[in-house]
């Protein structure tokens, strides 16, 4: 049974992180203002990504929206990140894949989130209450994207390594 998600509620994977991460950085990605290709962390990320697992078939995208870094024969999606120093919006992101193909019909399927310099895995899976909390942070985002002008800038721990850093304090 394919379900056809509504337009409405299609968010890549990044915005749902960035959610939790920055709104203010969702609000420039949202808006096709990319600083990623200056970071060196982001650099580091993606280096991070494409040496590990190197078995597996990798970036399987859904409907143009979803990007999963991998899947094991298991059922399980995987995400790997570089560090767990900011977990929330990965576990957000990779619980948002779960519920985006629990949408379209996909059963069975939980996550798993790689951090592979750590050699750490967290399991995820969707919870009771999950089905509405993903509605609201979609909510969240499309109310962020519909703004005129980005959220006022939140100075964070993070914002010393982001590549956006230089745009919101100006």
């Amino acid at each position: 049974m394919d379900t056809q998600i509504p337009t409405s509620l299609r968010f890549t994977g990044s915005q749902v992180n960035y959610y939790f991460l920055c709104k203010k950085k969702l609000w420039y990605f949202s808006h096709d203002i990319s600083m990623e290709h200056t970071s060196d962390a982001v650099y580091m990320g993606k280096l991070i990504h494409e040496t590990s697992y190197e078995r597996e078939k990798k970036e399987i995208e859904i409907d143009g929206t979803i990007k999963i870094d991998f899947i094991g024969k298991d059922r399980v999606i995987h995400e790997v990140k570089k560090s767990d120093s900011v977990e929330e919006p990965h576990l957000w992101q990779l619980k948002y894949y779960l519920w985006y193909l629990k949408q379209k019909g996909v059963e069975g399927v939980t996550g798993k989130i790689n951090y592979p310099k750590l050699r750490k895995t967290l399991d995820v899976f969707l919870e009771p209450g999950d089905d509405e909390k993903i509605q609201a942070i979609l909510a969240g985002i499309k109310g962020i994207m519909d703004a005129e002008l980005p959220p006022p800038a939140e100075r964070m721990k993070m914002c010393k390594n982001c590549s956006y850093g230089d745009m919101c304090w100006i």
